[in-house]
Order: C-alpha cells, then sequence, then structure tokens
C-alpha cells in the first residue's frame, strides 16, 4: 500500500511534470507568435470612389489626381481632399480639390469643387498645394499640406471647411528640409506628435521661381522619409532620415507618400513608401518596433511590396481600409484591408 507521503510526493512530481510541459507549451507558442510576421493583404475588390474632376477654367486633359487625404466630417459624411496636378493653374499647376459621400461604401463620390489654391502672400509656392492629411487633434480637424518647400497647417471644427494656421510671422510654414519638402502625414505616439514627410535633404533651388529656366535647373538630391516630433503641433524637433535606399532605391522618388500604421495585435509600426505611380503603382512595406527607424541603406524592416500608389489606410466601425490612386491616374479607389501571417 503507498503510505500518504510517498502519494503526496507522486502527485507533487506529477503536478511539477505537468507544469512545466505547460509552460514549455506556451513558451513554444508564444516562440511561433513572435516569428509570425504579419503583412498588408488586400481583401475583396476596389472601388472607385473619385475620378478626373471638372476643374472650369483649370481643366486639362493631363490633369490627375495624386496624394490625397480620406477622413470622416462632424457630420458623418466621409470627405476626400486630393491634389491635382498638371491642371491650367498658375505656376506649378497644384490645387487642392474635394469630393464627399454620405457611405464609405459609396461609389463614385460627389464632386465638391476646388477648395483650396495657393497663396504666395502667406510663404506658400505659387500652384504648389499638395497631399493633404486630416486628423482629430486638439479638439478640431487638423490638416497637414505641403506648401512645395514647407509643411503646413489649417484647422476645422466641422472637419469640411479648414483655415490656414498662420503664425505672426506671416508664414504658414512649419518647418521644411529645402525643396521637394512634401507629402506629410501624422500618427500619436504617447504624449507626442510624429510627422513623416517626403524630402530631399540638400536640393539647393528656389522654388518660387516658376520659370522655365529655373525648373530646368533643379537637380534633386535622394529622396527620404523623414520625422518630426511636437506635442503642441507648433514647436517640432529637428527633423531624422526614418527610411531611405536599400531595394527602393535613392532616386529623388524613392521615398514618396510616407504612411505609418501602427498594428496594435503585433505592436509593430508599418511604414509605406511609394517608389511608382501609374500602371507600375509600387509601394514597399516596411515594419518595426522604432517609429524613428525603418531602415536607412537597409532593408531588414522590409516585409512587403504592394503594387499600389499613395495608400492611405484607415478604419471604420472595426474594418480596415486602404485608399489608393489608380493605375491610370485618373483616380482613387478603396478596397478592405487586413493583415495576415506572410506566407
Amino acid at each position: 500500500m503507498t503510505t500518504r507521503p510517498a502519494f503526496a510526493r507522486i502527485v507533487s512530481a506529477f503536478c511539477l511534470i505537468t507544469g512545466c510541459l505547460v509552460t514549455a507549451l506556451a513558451l513554444a507558442q508564444n516562440a511561433k507568435a513572435a516569428d509570425t510576421v504579419l503583412v498588408p493583404k488586400i481583401e475583396g475588390a476596389w472601388w472607385q470612389v473619385a475620378g478626373s474632376p471638372d476643374l472650369g477654367q483649370y481643366t486639362t486633359d493631363k490633369q490627375q489626381p495624386v496624394d490625397f487625404a480620406i477622413w470622416q466630417a462632424a457630420d458623418g459624411t466621409w470627405q476626400i481632399w486630393s491634389c491635382i496636378r498638371a491642371t491650367s493653374y498658375p505656376g506649378w499647376t497644384r490645387l487642392l480639390y474635394r469630393w464627399e459621400a454620405r457611405k464609405l461604401t459609396d461609389h463614385d463620390w460627389k464632386p465638391m469643387g476646388i477648395v483650396m489654391t495657393s497663396d504666395i502672400s502667406l510663404g506658400e509656392v505659387e500652384g504648389m498645394l499638395q497631399a493633404p492629411y486630416v486628423m482629430r487633434a486638439q479638439g478640431q480637424y487638423v490638416m497637414f499640406y505641403g506648401t512645395g518647400d514647407q509643411i503646413a497647417l489649417a484647422t476645422s471644427k466641422d472637419g469640411k471647411s479648414f483655415q490656414r494656421r498662420v503664425p505672426s510671422n506671416g508664414n504658414v510654414g512649419m518647418f521644411s528640409d529645402g525643396f521637394g519638402t512634401r507629402d506629410p502625414m501624422t500618427i500619436r505616439v504617447g504624449q507626442s506628435y510624429y510627422t513623416y514627410y517626403s524630402a530631399n535633404p540638400g536640393t539647393m533651388f528656389d522654388a518660387h521661381d516658376p520659370s522655365a529656366t529655373n525648373r530646368a535647373s533643379v537637380h534633386m538630391m535622394p529622396n527620404a522619409d523623414l520625422v518630426r516630433t511636437s506635442t503642441d503641433l507648433r514647436h517640432w524637433s529637428a527633423s531624422r532620415i526614418v527610411a531611405q535606399g536599400g531595394e527602393a532605391g535613392v532616386g529623388p522618388s524613392t521615398a514618396e507618400c510616407p504612411f505609418v500604421y501602427y498594428e496594435k495585435t503585433s505592436g509593430y509600426y508599418y511604414l509605406f513608401r511609394t517608389q511608382h505611380y501609374g500602371a507600375n503603382a509600387e509601394t514597399r512595406v516596411y515594419r518595426s518596433k522604432d517609429p524613428k527607424d525603418f531602415g536607412v541603406n537597409d532593408d531588414s524592416h522590409l516585409v512587403e511590396t504592394m503594387p499600389v500608389a499613395a495608400p492611405e489606410i484607415f478604419q471604420s466601425h472595426g474594418q480596415l481600409y486602404m485608399a489608393a490612386l489608380l493605375p491610370s491616374l485618373k483616380g482613387i479607389q478603396i478596397a478592405k484591408l487586413v493583415f495576415e501571417a506572410k506566407r
């Protein structure tokens, strides 16, 4: 007969072995989860929401909707503001145009007209407004946009009508890394705002002179994605390059339209970095635990390449979506987006 002390020792040993097995299994599962690389994938079909609009006197056959912003206004309607390039607007030909829809899933949103053109009296380059990005911050809607050589800010209470924020010096620019400072977007990290943008640091060029002779003189330095941080959207840190070079290259437009998305389940930040527009659209995707480092001449963070250009990622009712340019560069499209294990 097994004595009570012996039985107790057997039970104790059994529990120890079982506990070790459970712990080992949990560690194995955690290791497997840690090794799983999630990548973005389009789910289902795209639907077109915007086309090449009627710009009245500024309309041309060559015009193209390019970098854009998409968000939901205070009244629940969905908004798109896009830079339209190759118009007949003076200077560098660019202006901002708006569309609206009652539902995100609507096709062919309602054209609402030109909403913003450049104001050279405020330091903006004539015909060079571009790449708006809208988010909620400080109890209002804020829109980051490029002026040609600076990043500026406009604000709105309703998410439809925006007013430029003009500092006491009369220049709307918040910061600059020279000509080509463009394509801003912003996320919150803790108590700070991280504004990512594209630039060609070191490029020496006066964008305010739109003459053909001056344009022909420009020599663009290598393109990079940069970040600046702020706690109040007024005072900004020095710039830091977060992505440049590698497989994507070091040309003048190899780090355009940076978009950073925080994927909560994995704890990774994802940078979408566009190299090509049009029929051969190409955007490389990087992931990092550090929102200030996605690789400089280093592809260790590169996890995917997608056939899209200028992507924007947003969420509605728990569903993730991506908006991107049409391959024809004559409009904007939306599709559902998921993050799934890389195969």
